[in-house]
């Protein structure tokens, strides 16, 4: 079985410019969900959460972890 290659490596130019262009969409709308209340809808490890960004922490990161987050209840 062959090892997957990585998105960087694709022959399309379009596919090798979607990790940023994802990543850019993630940080806009972790920053429009601060700004206006909203939460945002993820799933992890197959459990879908809603998780409403801190102010401090919206816009500044782009990888995701447990800690920059409020759960709803």
């Amino acid at each position: 079985m062959k090892k997957p290659q990585g998105i960087e490596s694709a022959i399309n130019s379009d596919l090798r410019g979607s990790w940023l262009a994802l990543q850019r969409a993630a940080t806009r709308a972790r920053r429009i969900a601060m700004q206006t209340g909203t939460a945002l809808v993820v799933v992890r490890n197959g459990v879908l959460e809603h998780l409403y960004p801190m102010p401090e922490t919206a816009t500044s990161r782009v990888q995701e972890s447990g800690t920059e987050y409020k759960e709803s209840s």
